[in-house]
């Protein structure tokens, strides 16, 4: 059984940073491309950005690039997202998911997620 676990997330202020950290079982790691999306209410699910398993190259929404940083260890199992630079807009719940395909291009793709981990931005 796949399970992805996030974890990290709480309340920062604007401009700070926060690490989101997530600890994958029941499937084979190395061979799964890495992804973190988040949703708010209301909108539609957003894409952040995915690290290839294939090459470990990473793309990023438009967003968040800059600010976001995705890495993976795969002798853990984990795959974090480093967000710094954060803003109010930054809040919502973020998740982990997986894909065994190399290239993604859509939440479909990715057939295992987490349960996800509230962010809130605020002073």
């Amino acid at each position: 059984q796949v399970q992805l676990v996030e974890s990290g997330g709480g309340l920062v202020q604007p401009g700070g940073s926060l690490r989101l950290s997530c600890e994958a079982s029941g499937l084979r790691f190395s061979l799964y491309t890495m992804a973190w999306y988040r949703y708010v209410p209301g909108k539609e699910r957003e894409f952040l950005g995915a690290k290839s398993y294939r090459d470990g190259r990473t793309n990023y929404a438009d967003s968040v690039r800059g600010r976001f940083t995705i890495s993976r260890d795969n002798s853990k199992n984990m795959v974090y997202l480093q967000m710094n630079e954060l803003n109010p807009e930054d809040t919502a719940v973020y998740y982990c998911a997986a894909s065994g395909r190399a290239r993604t291009s859509g939440p479909s793709d990715f057939p295992y997620w987490g349960q996800g981990t509230q962010v809130t931005v605020s002073a």
